[in-house]
């Protein structure tokens, strides 16, 4: 998770595709996550 975590932003960062993009999908996955944990 931190390594993956790491390597989005750093990603994001370098390619110019900004901070706010990156949290977003992290937000987004958080919540795939949230909801199949629910789900199971």
């Amino acid at each position: 998770m931190y390594g993956y975590g790491c390597g989005g932003y750093g990603y994001g960062g370098g390619y110019g595709y900004g901070g706010g993009f990156a949290l977003i999908v992290v937000l987004f996955i958080l919540l795939i996550i949230v909801g199949a944990a629910f789900v199971y």
